[in-house]
């Protein structure tokens, strides 16, 4: 009788701490011994032959079986949605509960868990979307569900159908804070794109190169401060995510440097696509437009700065899948502007090998920032660590073996998803995930998906240290308290 499930051997083991030599031995979907020349034996063994051995990545930020606020539902279901991820080395996703205004939070977890437990093959987690603060959502569904597992939000300053006011940020921010959760803001400055975008199209000029016109750089940087400023006076941390523009990125690493508690986030996008890219015939460009919108090649260079010196935490996927077609990215055909369409990218599959490509093999970041950065510091950040985002004795048997030499050739065809396009077609990308392994299941090997509809698990998460104040609120805040008013918190 074999002593483990599973044992992959000759590996070369890196975390975001270290890189050593050795062999996994895995028992009930969990790391039970890590040593060099391990003895016993495997019912399965792996001779990983000397290839890089990551932990499996943590997408926590993509949108799977999700409406848009327009009504627009993504071409991934949480059945292609998990099997593009895993196929890109991803073992975890933690994807969106969304709240729209009317609906109760209790009511919105419940639908997704229904879509979500019959199809994924990998283990998700949810964080919450925000939209209608009522009494009843601050006072008992949001506390109520911080202590069952759900411990991270989103919030949106812009969208029509999605934003909320700096008042109810602040509602939000203190419930979170309160609880232990953590709060991610999408920071935008909406009357700014309202109003450019107004005259854009007034003016005739609604193609989708004028997207990234609309999203005004400024409009970033203007949101992310506010964004960052509402969070001091409550002394609440904050996550800010899919940033693209350099005066937004150096606010966070200001706020960083004064010891807040602000983290941030990049995506693909905003390493690997421009502002150009949009500029196609017709509503072609559609297939690039994503909020905020990639920028320049300065912009690009900001982000990497920002990647290799911690001012941001992860890099997430930002999948955002809509197919291009009238139901999807389009809704009136060729007469559809870039106010109309919907918005977003695919990337959950080429997240991981686009950083790995663009940033470990050329000597941007290295191997163990590239693993924080793609698996640590969201299981960290999210509650989910140390089961999730590493490889070590008592964590889910969650890893990639990585051959660091294969050369591919992006193209949809080739992709998991059910989008019908990419925007990455035709990237030379230097490196792929070739097994990939969730909770000691083989669920990638020679191409072929191993795993079963249904077979990933829920994950709930943990109040994580990310959601703990720092103990300095605006002194006005601090000043109330002398006067006998009841504490805000």
């Amino acid at each position: 009788m074999a002593d483990y499930d599973l044992i992959v051997r000759n590996a070369r083991i890196v975390t975001a701490e270290r890189q050593t030599e050795g062999d996994i031995a895995v028992r009930d979907g969990h790391v039970v011994e890590i040593a060099p020349d391990l003895k016993g034996s495997g019912a399965r063994e792996i001779d990983a032959g000397g290839k890089f051995v990551l932990p499996g990545g943590v997408d926590s930020h993509c949108h799977i079986e999700q409406k848009s606020g327009m009504g627009v539902m993504c071409a991934d279901d949480f059945y292609t949605g998990t099997v593009s991820a895993a196929f890109g080395g991803t073992t975890t996703v933690i994807p969106f509960a969304a709240q729209h205004r009317g609906m109760s939070l209790r009511q919105v977890v419940n639908e997704y868990h229904e879509a979500a437990t019959p199809k994924a093959v990998i283990d998700y987690a949810f964080h919450l979307i925000v939209t209608d603060p009522t009494p009843q959502a601050l006072g008992q569904e949001l506390p109520a569900l911080i202590k069952d597992g759900y411990t991270s939000f989103k919030i949106y300053m812009t969208y029509d159908a999605m934003k909320v006011s700096d008042y109810q940020i602040l509602d939000i921010l203190s419930v979170a804070r309160r609880d232990g959760a953590l709060v991610m803001v999408h920071a935008e400055n909406h009357d700014m794109i309202q109003w450019l975008a107004h005259h854009l199209v007034e003016q005739g000029h609604g193609a989708p190169k004028f997207h990234a016109i609309a999203h005004a750089r400024i409009a970033e940087a203007e949101a992310t401060n506010r964004a960052i400023s509402l969070a001091r006076l409550v002394d609440a941390p904050l996550l800010l995510v899919h940033m693209s523009e350099i005066e937004a990125i150096e606010t966070l690493r200001q706020a960083q440097k004064k010891g807040l508690k602000i983290f941030g986030e990049t995506c693909p996008q905003y390493i690997a696509l421009t502002a150009d890219d949009m500029d196609k015939p017709g509503v072609e460009g559609a297939m690039w437009c994503c909020s905020p919108p990639p920028r320049d090649s300065a912009a690009q260079e900001a982000v990497w700065a920002a990647l290799k010196d911690g001012t941001f935490q992860t890099f997430s996927s930002d999948h955002a899948p809509y197919q291009f077609n009238a139901g999807g990215k389009i809704p009136k055909g060729d007469k559809t502007t870039f106010k109309e369409m919907a918005n977003g990218v695919p990337g959950i599959e080429i997240r991981l090998p686009m950083l790995f490509s663009e940033g470990v093999q050329k000597g941007r970041i290295t191997l163990q920032q590239f693993v924080a950065l793609t698996s640590a510091n969201h299981a960290k950040l999210y509650g989910l660590y140390p089961r999730k985002g590493t490889i070590a004795v008592g964590s889910d048997a969650d890893f990639a073996i990585w051959d660091a030499d294969k050369d591919v050739t992006v193209t949809w065809k080739d992709l998991h998803d059910n989008v019908g396009y990419t925007p990455y077609e035709g990237r030379q990308i230097k490196g792929w995930p070739i097994t990939v392994v969730s909770r000691g299941r083989v669920v990638v090997e020679n191409g072929k998906l191993n795993a079963e509809r249904g077979s990933g698990q829920f994950l709930p998460c943990a109040s994580p240290d990310s959601s703990k104040p720092i103990g300095q609120s605006a002194p006005e805040l601090q000043a109330m308290s002398r006067f006998g008013l009841k504490p805000l918190f």
